[in-house]
Order: C-alpha cells, then sequence, then structure tokens
C-alpha cells in the first residue's frame, strides 16, 4: 500500500481517535453539573450511567448496522452525534438538557468504539496495524486529558466551564468533514457479526463470566477514579472545582504513561506476574487514598491508580479471546457491553458516599473492584497474551 495515500487516510482516523477520548469528559462535566444544580453524590452518579449505558444497549447492533453501512459510514454517523452531544448544552444548560448530551455522547461513543478499530484494518495491515492502534489511543488519551484542563481554564478565565464543548464541538466538525472527504475501500463481505443470543451464549463459560465481570469493575474503576479523584480534593484540602479537576488530568496522563510501557513490559513479564503487578499497584494507591490528607500524597495515589489500570482491559480481552478462539466475534462483543460497568459502578460510589457523609464511601466500592481484580489473578494464564 503507497505510504503516502495510508497517510492521507489515517489522518482523519486519528481526529476519530481524539473524538473517541471525548467520552472522559463526563467525569469534570458531572462535578460541575453537581454544584451548579446543588445535586446529592447519589443524584450526581446517575449522570455517568447516561454515557456508559449506551454500550451494553448498542455495542452489538452497531455491528449490525456496520454489516449494512460500512464500517466508514458508521464512523462518521458517531461523530455526527458525538457532534449534537456537543452542541446541545449550548442550546440551553439544565439538567435535562446535560442528560440528553450525556446520552448522545454515550450512543456516539459506543457506534465509534465498535467500528473505529475495524475501519483502520481498511487502511493498514500487518505490523503497521497495531503501532497505528497504539498511536490511536494516545490521540484519544490526549483529548481525556486535556477536557478537564480547558473546562477549568474557561472556568477561571471566562466563568463558563462550558465553553469546553465548542472547542470539542469544532474539533468534531473538522473530523467529520475530513472523514467523509476521505475515500477509503472497504470489503462489504468481511465477516459476520454477532447476535445478542450467540453474545450471551458465552456466559455459560464460567471463565468468561469471570472475565466479563473483571471488564465490567475495570471500567467501574476507570469512571469512579475519573468522578471521585476532584471530589476527595474539594472535601479534603477545599480546594475550587477548578485546580481539583486536574485530578482527572493527572490520572489520564499515568493512564497514557502506563499503555505505552505496558507494550514493552509484557516482553519481560509474562501476563500473569503483570496483571499481578498492576492489580497491586492499584490496590497501594486505593489503600493509602482512604487516609492521605496530603495534596502531594493524593496525587501519587491518583497516579498509581492510573498506571495500575491503564493494562488491565488489554490484558482481559486478550485472556477472554484465548479462552474461546473459535468465537472472537462473540467476544469480542460481549466484552465492549462490558464497558457498561461505567454505569454501575458510579451508582453504588455516589450511594455510598451519600450514605458515609464521605468520598471513603466511593473510595470503598473502588476498593472492592480491585479486589476483584485481586481474584481474578487466580484466572489469569502465564503465558503471553498479545
Amino acid at each position: 500500500m503507497d505510504t503516502n495515500k495510508s497517510l492521507f487516510k489515517i489522518i482523519p482516523v486519528m481526529f476519530a481517535f481524539f473524538v473517541m477520548g471525548f467520552v472522559d469528559l463526563v467525569g469534570i462535566a458531572t462535578n460541575h453539573v453537581k454544584l451548579d444544580f446543588r445535586l446529592s453524590d447519589t443524584v450526581s452518579s446517575f449522570l455517568p450511567s447516561m454515557v456508559f449505558l449506551w454500550f451494553f444497549i448498542f455495542s452489538i447492533p452497531t455491528g449490525l448496522l456496520m454489516n449494512k453501512i460500512g464500517r466508514r459510514k458508521t464512523v462518521l454517523l458517531s461523530l455526527i452525534v458525538t457532534f449534537l452531544a456537543m452542541i446541545v448544552p449550548l442550546i440551553s444548560y439544565s439538567l435535562p438538557i446535560m442528560l440528553v448530551s450525556f446520552a448522545l455522547l454515550g450512543i456516539g461513543n459506543t457506534l465509534m468504539q465498535v467500528s473505529l478499530n475495524p475501519l483502520i484494518t481498511n487502511i493498514v495491515s500487518g505490523h503497521q496495524l497495531a503501532s497505528t492502534l497504539t498511536l490511536g489511543q494516545f490521540f484519544k488519551a490526549i483529548a481525556s486529558f486535556i477536557a478537564p484542563i480547558i473546562a477549568s481554564w474557561a472556568a477561571l478565565e471566562y466563568g463558563n466551564w462550558r465553553l469546553l464543548y465548542p472547542v470539542f464541538a469544532g474539533i468534531s466538525i473538522i473530523a467529520i468533514i475530513y472523514l467523509f472527504l476521505t475515500p477509503i475501500k472497504e470489503d462489504m463481505a468481511e465477516g459476520k457479526t454477532s447476535s445478542f443470543i450467540k453474545c450471551l451464549s458465552l456466559l455459560a463459560n464460567k471463565v468468561v463470566v469471570l472475565l466479563f465481570i473483571g471488564i465490567l469493575v475495570h471500567v467501574g474503576i476507570d469512571v469512579g477514579v475519573n468522578l471521585t479523584a476532584p471530589k476527595i480534593l474539594m472535601e479534603r484540602l477545599n480546594m475550587n472545582i477548578e485546580d481539583a479537576g486536574y485530578a482527572i488530568s493527572l490520572y489520564f496522563v499515568f493512564r497514557t504513561i502506563g499503555c505505552f510501557s505496558g507494550a514493552f513490559i509484557l516482553s519481560y513479564l509474562s501476563a500473569k506476574r503483570f496483571f499481578i503487578l498492576s492489580v497491586v499497584i492499584m490496590l497501594l494507591g486505593v489503600l493509602v487514598l482512604f487516609f492521605a490528607e496530603n495534596q502531594i500524597v493524593i496525587y501519587v495515589c491518583i497516579a498509581l491508580l492510573g498506571i495500575g489500570n491503564s493494562n488491565i482491559f488489554p490484558m482481559i480481552f486478550s485472556q477472554a479471546m484465548h479462552m474461546v478462539p473459535d468465537k472472537n466475534n462473540e467476544v469480542s462483543g460481549l466484552m465492549i457491553m462490558g464497558i457498561a460497568g461505567g454505569a454501575i459502578f458510579p451508582v453504588f460510589m455516589g450511594v455510598a458516599s451519600d450514605t458515609v457523609g464521605s468520598q471513603a464511601g466511593a473510595i470503598a466500592v473502588i476498593t472492592l473492584c480491585i479486589l476483584y481484580l485481586v481474584f481474578l489473578t487466580t484466572q489469569i494464564k502465564g503465558k503471553d497474551m498479545n
């Protein structure tokens, strides 16, 4: 394949990966909405559910849609839905409007998660595929950690954190136009997408069930830290939301560092040992976080959680693929559905925090999720899963 032509097609796909990272603005947005509308932790914890619930509902139907209209058109649709999610809060600012925005963000991200990675296989192949996917995750991570920075800057400079939305809306438009103008040849006959029944039939396998729950808790930890980190700083150090919001960026910076370093570490450690190391790092971070009152110590704990949780998804995903090698499509659909954990555990965290009257309740739920991953180490095989 001509390198220049491939590069021309990869650039708009990287824009799409950046837009995929918009889903992580839910953390800083939820914290602002909670303050703006004086919501309790329990009520505000339902806001991320409006984003991540759609992964359970739409992941497999998106695959069916992709078979009919193609991968590129499905990604374009996801970008359009995400653009709508960005402009809705600019029309009006109320709790119902924000719920609509979060729902559109979740639907758009589900469409994108299912279709964007397969689209890359129509552009590059062989050894270039892995590096291109890694590059895509890097661009996604940039969006994840700059969202809180933009929101905090906008709040401090202009008194309106929602200026984040027109910035991201503009980037969405660029991504839509660029990909629309980029022809990508697809084989519409490639593969058959799984049905709900085929995916759910995998739950008859005990180990697959345990791995699926592992994905649920992994995403629960991810979204939970995203939501809870600023609240801990505000509660214990009396920080304002603008300064506390940078904790989310810190988490995603170290999560990105962990993703890149993970590929090299797995060349020296077995998957089982690396999984254990990752879980131990998270456990250390969350246990110290229970008692941390110093800003530096809290930041270190957040960084440890980011590094520790950075490679859990690919390791569990790869393990599941190895468990049922003849049903990779079904395994993929089921694991993507597991991202719905971001809709489940934040609710428990909100209820727990309101019950005990502090963020220690949310930290306790995160700890339980990590303890499940401790148990899951007994199910991870020692061989390399890459």
